[in-house]
């Protein structure tokens, strides 16, 4: 009895650890996705502009001018970025989703075996 209620312990610190992680990798996530709608938002405004408008960046404290075609790359270059990481994330969600699940089941059959044992000490 006694070893099943350890290996129902380490189950459950196993699985709390797990869930942690799942939602680190999903706030990761979200802040990607936060991130790639400012992105298309700045790629939308440079859309609008004139091919001759300024464009500023800030670098520290200064305001630098910069080309307009060099900050289409720039932004371009963050999209495709943040979007393959919102990838890399989403398949981690979906590895510790899966390793959560299984760790549950776990749980569920040991419960399940741990029962018909204290019935009997009963």
């Amino acid at each position: 009895m006694a070893e099943l209620q350890q290996r129902l312990q380490a189950l459950s610190e196993e699985y709390q650890k797990a869930e942690q992680e799942l939602q680190q990798h999903i706030q990761s996530r979200q802040r990607l996705e936060a991130q790639l709608q400012e992105n298309k938002q700045v790629k939308k405004e440079f859309s609008g502009l004139d091919d001759d408008a300024n464009i500023y960046k800030l670098v520290g404290p200064v305001l630098l001018k910069q080309d307009r075609k060099e900050s289409m790359l720039a932004v371009d270059g963050r999209l495709e970025f943040i979007d393959k990481e919102i990838k890399r994330f989403e398949k981690q969600i979906k590895e510790a989703q899966e390793k959560s699940d299984k760790l549950k089941m776990e749980i569920i059959q040991v419960q399940s075996q741990a029962q018909p044992e204290q019935g009997a000490q009963a």
